[in-house]
């Protein structure tokens, strides 16, 4: 069990959902019916999944709902869908991560639009989760892009580590479904599960006292600032419409502004 915890309620928080993951055969013809229930999407930029009039008819949509957008980057993996790990070194990863901005934010610029924030998918995510050097950089490659996008990772030391190293803005996500250590970060040797109310249990104790359920079954008291939805889950619709009920979820940067004081 967690010490006793004194953390203040969390008033505001993002939930954030992957879209544009369609490619060829491949179709998710619920991907833009989670779109309602976030506030800020992932958009695939066509490494792992995303082909470009997918990632254009989400973009179009994503302005339509005023959503925000970010670029959901992986590894140049369209055959195993980015959930193979690829070892490669800083200019490898400087490149693609580079690669997979400059193509979205052609589209964003499009549409009058600007990407706000930056997602690893699948392999790259876990990477990213689990090995420092790997995680920074990404980050650094994100910051030789722009200074302003936000670094959404899995919330844990690693993530600390690289926001205090580089100074890059760092949201700190939980997923809902995703079994936790005792540390706080999820363990990946372990499948998701589908219980919708277990879930939503786990959202209210978070956003109450900013603890998870551990495999320990204990509590662990975690910093985050978003909350991903899984749109490949089955219950994904559901769950966020369960979600929203609880909140109305805010991105990231207005609950930085507003935390200061500014809205």
């Amino acid at each position: 069990m967690s010490e006793e915890n004194t953390v203040t309620p969390k008033n505001n928080i993002d939930f954030n959902c992957d879209l544009a993951q369609s490619f060829g055969v491949y179709r998710n013809e619920t991907d833009l019916d989670l779109i309602d229930y976030m506030s800020s999407v992932n958009i695939s930029c066509g490494f792992h999944s995303g082909d470009p009039v997918t990632i254009k008819k989400v973009i179009e949509y994503c302005k339509f709902k005023n959503k925000v957008i970010g670029a959901h980057i992986g590894f140049p993996d369209i055959q195993g869908f980015g959930y193979r790990t690829m070892d490669m070194d800083a200019e490898e990863i400087e490149a693609v991560v580079l690669y997979q901005l400059g193509a979205l934010a052609s589209f964003a610029k499009a549409y009058g639009l600007e990407i706000e924030h930056v997602r690893p998918h699948g392999a790259m995510y876990r990477q990213a989760a689990e090995n420092i050097t790997f995680s920074l950089a990404v980050a650094r490659a994100i910051q030789k892009f722009s200074k302003w996008l936000i670094y959404y990772g899995a919330a844990g030391a690693v993530l600390e580590r690289v926001a205090d190293d580089t100074n890059i803005c760092v949201a700190r996500e939980i997923q809902l479904d995703k079994i936790y250590k005792f540390s706080g970060e999820i363990d990946y040797e372990q499948p998701a599960f589908v219980d919708t109310e277990r879930s939503i249990n786990r959202l209210k104790k978070l956003l109450a006292s900013s603890e998870i359920d551990n495999m320990n079954e204990g509590l662990t008291t975690v910093e985050f600032d978003t909350i991903h939805f899984n749109n490949s889950a089955i219950n994904s619709i559901e769950l966020a419409q369960e979600a929203s009920k609880i909140i109305t979820p805010k991105p990231v940067n207005y609950n930085n502004v507003e935390a200061s004081g500014w809205v």
